[in-house]
């Protein structure tokens, strides 16, 4: 983006500027919102996977897309359609403000001195409106397709050290199993990186049930989606690739059949009240 002036123009409406969370990839999953923003923008910008997903919705749109890596360029071009005078959208997978691009995007305004405003707080005295459109998280759509194994308490945990080192990562790993939380991972592994997952297994194993159930959920929601459920010590490295959430249960989840379980402790409470009630009577 070109270095912006702090002096306001006020005769020029304030730009607007949406990101938009576009689910797990199927339009069928994609919200009412999502697609009334995408229709109504001149300029969408994404990451070239994810402009595929939405790809029906682009005609007649001026369209900016981009491999990985080159996400600041993404939303410094952006910005500069925004300030331009276009109407424009950035759109993520899954939920934008979730390993997304509103973090970045919310970073890049703040050190080019922009005023942003969000949606309905519309006046003269900033430089863009901004709307962040949410969608449905990988990881609530993969759960979904396992069952119920996030009915408690849980930590999402990117296994990616491209941009936070690996010593962070694995104590977040290493303290987040002590506590018995349920353990959703995203980015376990790609071509460049393909041992952080044997590496997460070993701290798991070192502290949970080997049994422990573990879901597998490539491409959810989408074409060529698969769904595994195994065990700690049954994950296979070799069926995992960026595009793969993996669950791993706490000291409580069990299967049935394919499904995974967290139970929340509804039937140890209620039942227990509901045996007593009838002794009682």
């Amino acid at each position: 983006m070109k270095n912006k002036s702090t002096v306001l123009n006020k005769d020029k409406p304030p730009g607007r500027l949406y990101v938009v969370g576009l689910g797990p990839g199927d339009l069928h999953y994609l919200s009412k919102r999502a697609i009334e923003v995408i229709n109504s923008v001149e300029v969408v910008v994404g990451y070239r996977t994810y402009i595929a997903f939405i790809e029906e919705l682009l005609e007649g749109k001026q369209v900016i897309s981009s491999g990985m890596k080159t996400e600041m360029d993404r939303v410094n071009q952006a910005l500069q359609h925004v300030m331009d005078g276009r109407s424009t959208a950035i759109v993520s997978s899954g939920d934008a403000g979730i390993y997304g691009m509103a973090g970045l995007t919310l970073e890049i305004c703040k050190k080019n001195n922009l005023r942003v405003k969000r949606a309905g707080e519309e006046t003269k005295q900033c430089d863009l409106i901004m709307e962040i459109i949410p969608g449905t998280p990988a990881f609530c759509a993969a759960a979904s397709l396992l069952g119920a194994p996030l009915m408690h308490d849980f930590a999402v945990i990117s296994l990616s050290d491209l941009l936070t080192p690996w010593e962070v990562i694995s104590n977040r790993i290493k303290y987040a199993a002590k506590a018995d939380l349920v353990l959703v991972f995203y980015n376990p592994k790609s071509k460049s990186r393909d041992w952080q997952l044997n590496e997460t297994r070993e701290i798991l194993l070192s502290c949970r049930n080997k049994n422990t159930p573990v879901g597998i959920v490539k491409r959810a929601m989408r074409e060529g989606q698969v769904v595994h459920v195994t065990t700690l010590s049954g994950i296979n490295v070799i069926d995992v690739d960026m595009q793969t959430v993996i669950i791993v249960g706490n000291s409580r989840t069990y299967r049935f059949g394919d499904f995974i379980v967290t139970p929340r402790g509804y039937l140890n409470k209620y039942m227990v009240n509901n045996d007593i009630e009838s002794e009682k009577s």
